[in-house]
């Protein structure tokens, strides 16, 4: 019995430590996300992805759709290549360049995120 009470205690002391970590944390993420870069950050994040994402769910959700119910797509394009071949080929273009502008972005929001680190940094030693 005596040993349970000292596993409780061990265990009340790591549950107190872990909720103060998460306090800790949580303040951390409030001074960040109170930032001016990180507002840009999120405002930036936003303008690209949403746009990116519907177009990349309508580019990729027309090949079934123009495939399965239309007669668009079965004409020929370059001798017995089809244009459905050439649309699920395009898809392949479609995915590769929008990673590339992804990618391009993101390295620019990683300068967003330093700038709210520092800002954060900057406000804790003038404190």
């Amino acid at each position: 019995m005596e040993r349970s009470n000292g596993q409780n205690a061990e265990e009340q002391v790591a549950t107190e430590q872990a909720a103060q970590a998460r306090a800790r944390e949580s303040a951390g993420w409030n001074q960040i996300e109170r930032t001016s870069a990180f507002q840009e950050l999120i405002q930036k994040k936003k303008a690209f992805l949403i746009p990116a994402v519907i177009f990349f769910l309508v580019f990729y959700m027309a090949l079934p759709i123009l495939g399965g119910f239309t007669t668009v797509l079965d004409g020929q394009a370059i001798g017995a290549i089809t244009w459905a071949y050439v649309y699920g080929f395009a898809q392949f273009v479609m995915t590769w360049i929008l990673s590339h502008l992804y990618l391009n972005r993101a390295n620019r929001w990683d300068r967003l995120v330093e700038d709210a680190r520092q800002e954060v940094s900057e406000e804790r030693t003038t404190r």
